[in-house]
């Protein structure tokens, strides 16, 4: 008969730092044994976590196991395009470096793998540099404009006053960034996101993201480069994790099915563009399904694609899911677009730079097409007009488009490098009321980017059209609402 420990034991534990995979392996025998936390360890000193993994997660598929080790890494040099991609878990903790507090103006762009030695490498360097001087230059008179309109308060220290003047500057000096500038990002996530990320990253239409998931593959079976402890070497950080981890390629194939399906199958109805920010209530969960699907692989807005699957049979709308689902692995989770039911589906046209922000928002689902659609056009932030910027700004963003459309017929992949930040994408945001909540109020508070501010309040709009009782309820702050010196 088991007996109650003694008073004076604690009841709370601090374990202290541990490789991943043995910290994953103490915590799975903890809940599959009597023992206290102690004796697990101790059971975890004498055996190979290696070996509990690869039988337990990755041949018996307990994949919560691989929850409970988590390990931080860091990518540094890397484009803003990558630090997307390595950013689209769901179950992600990171931080990537940061446009408004940092002066980007000496920043060397990204060279993309298939531009490296070919005469295409000199358009894009020469492209990259003229942009960034154009940051610059914009940079300088955005600071005089708003010194001059806002004149620092006595109770505002001079350094204070410069950095948050400096910051609203970058703040629209930012359109004319690129997704190619280096950026650095650092995370921590469990091994089973770990897993998923160098599976999906390793399929990616960059030949950039596929190499950084070679290298964190390589990472996992090697020693930690990087420690507070300068005089420990440390262990691997998750060598079971190496031996497996391998690109994606059923996701890929997905993907490529539908899309062959679509072309041969779908065209779009003709219809008013709707709202930069619109607010789509399916009321099928398999027409929502296919319609997704066919958002991914399309340039379609998704109520124009959920209109035009409507219309179908039950029968044609599963073929779309049909495609997907040739030769799954009925062992892996449902793709994304498979995510269904939701109450709250927002179709977001908005710049790069506010959908970067946007982006980091993990309790939903979140369905991207695919970047570099001219047709949806630019951002032009009324701040640039109102200082005389403008004709310099319309005039490089022309220029760029002319280098990115002569890359483009060569690797269009590296096209998507010269994307400035004013450049619109359209996205598919799936949520439930209190995100729908959450990111409103958040990100249209006074502190916040323009861009991203302007979303935010068209979400609230948009669910006061629909029902206001709840759209009341969402405290958002109006655009029009400034405090430039509020940071």
């Amino acid at each position: 008969m088991a007996t109650e420990p003694p008073a004076s034991s604690p009841r709370v534990l601090v374990v202290a730092p541990m490789p991943p995979e043995k910290a994953a392996y103490a915590l799975a025998r903890y809940s599959r044994s009597p023992d206290s936390i102690v004796q697990s360890l101790e059971w975890v000193r004498g055996h190979s976590a290696e070996k509990f993994l690869d039988t337990f997660y990755f041949q018996y598929g307990h994949a919560s196991i691989a929850d409970l080790g988590h390990c931080t890494l860091c990518f540094e040099g890397i484009s803003e395009l990558a630090a997307i991609e390595i950013e689209d878990e769901q179950l992600w903790d990171g931080q990537a470096k940061s446009t408004r507090y940092q002066d980007l103006s000496g920043s060397r762009a990204v060279i993309p793998e298939d531009l490296r030695g070919t005469p295409h490498e000199v358009t894009y360097l020469r492209a990259a540099r003229a942009q960034l001087r154009c940051y610059t230059d914009s940079h300088a008179v955005l600071v005089a404009s708003l010194s001059d309109a806002n004149p620092k308060p006595r109770s505002m220290s001079v350094a204070r006053y410069r950095r948050t003047i400096n910051a609203r500057a970058f703040d629209v000096a930012r359109y004319l960034l690129l997704a190619g500038l280096p950026t650095n990002v650092g995370q921590v996530t469990s091994i089973r996101t770990l897993e998923k990320q160098m599976r999906r990253m390793g399929v990616s239409e960059y030949p950039e993201v596929r190499s950084i998931a070679e290298e964190m593959h390589a990472a996992c079976g090697a020693v930690p480069g990087c420690s507070l402890d300068a005089d420990s070497p440390g262990e691997a950080l998750a060598p079971t994790l190496a031996k497996y981890g391998d690109p994606d390629t059923a996701r890929e194939q997905a993907l490529g099915r539908v899309a062959a399906w679509a072309r041969q199958n779908f065209s779009a109805a003709p219809g008013e563009a709707p709202h930069d920010v619109d607010l789509v209530r399916p009321s099928d969960t398999l027409d929502e399904a296919a319609a997704t699907w066919l958002y991914a692989v399309t340039a379609s807005p998704f109520r124009v694609v959920l209109d035009t699957v409507s219309t179908w049979s039950r029968a044609r709308k599963s073929e779309v899911l049909e495609a997907a689902l040739q030769d799954r692995n009925p062992r892996e989770d449902l793709l994304r677009p498979f995510h269904s039911g939701y109450r709250y589906i927002f179709d977001i046209v908005c710049d790069l730079g506010a959908y970067r922000d946007l982006h980091r928002h993990r309790r939903c689902q979140q369905v991207r097409q695919k970047f570099g659609n001219a047709s949806l056009g630019h951002e032009t932030p009324e701040e640039l007009a109102e200082v005389g910027l403008q004709p310099a700004y319309d005039q490089a963003l022309a220029k760029l488009a002319e280098s990115r459309n002569e890359i483009g017929s060569f690797s269009e992949s590296a096209s998507h490098y010269l994307l400035p930040f004013a450049a619109r994408c359209r996205s598919l945001f799936k949520m439930d009321f209190a995100e729908a909540e959450y990111i409103a109020r958040v990100r249209s508070g006074v502190k916040g980017h323009p861009s991203y501010r302007k979303v935010a309040w068209e979400m609230r709009e948009r669910i006061c059209e629909v029902e206001p009782e709840l759209g009341r309820l969402i405290d958002a702050t109006h655009p029009s609402v400034q405090d430039t010196l509020k940071r």
